[in-house]
């Protein structure tokens, strides 16, 4: 290549990175999961894996997926509310899933407990960078959305269950999913 043609592809890839770069300096943040979602589908997956045995208590959950109680109290509280899993006070008390972990998708799990899955802002609201109807990156982190929605919608908790299963891990060794 020669020295002018060099200079121009740096100079290109220069100014493109300039104009992503000012389109997305207020996204600093990586496309990841925060402790909510991992732990909140760790705990269904969890209830899902002794589903039959009735109330589970939280201290029991707790100990198994190496979570706070008190953080998995407060994570319980949007599951509850959503009808995903029942819960019962005192003596016998737990929670449980209230539905057969087949019909229960990691979409939903995951949009409840993160929000809108997006890796940057102006995927979901054009109007949060002036760039977005031009933007050719807009589009890829679009497909990435896209992508990530797909995985989510396509996975049940039944299939993390039959995941689990065939790894041979017993129900207390789902640190990590």
């Amino acid at each position: 290549m020669s020295a002018s043609a060099y200079l121009h592809f740096a100079s290109f890839f220069s100014t493109l990175y300039t104009k992503v770069d000012q389109c997305s300096q207020q996204y600093t943040h990586m496309v990841k999961l925060s402790s909510k979602g991992r732990y909140g589908t760790r705990v269904l997956l969890d209830l899902a894996l002794h589903k039959g045995e009735g109330a589970v208590p939280l201290k029991e959950i707790a100990v198994r997926q190496q979570i706070s109680l008190p953080y998995l109290e407060h994570l319980i509280t949007p599951l509850v509310s959503a009808g995903i899993i029942g819960s019962r006070r005192g003596a016998g008390g737990g929670v449980w899933l209230t539905r057969h972990p087949q019909r229960i998708k990691l979409s939903e799990v995951v949009g409840l407990l993160e929000g809108p899955m997006a890796p940057v802002d102006c995927v979901t609201d054009p109007t949060a960078c002036p760039r977005s109807a031009d933007c050719v990156t807009r589009d890829v982190w679009t497909e990435l959305k896209t992508a990530m929605d797909g995985v989510l919608q396509s996975l049940t908790l039944q299939d993390l269950v039959e995941r689990q299963e065939a790894k041979g891990q017993p129900s207390g060794a789902t640190h990590q999913i």
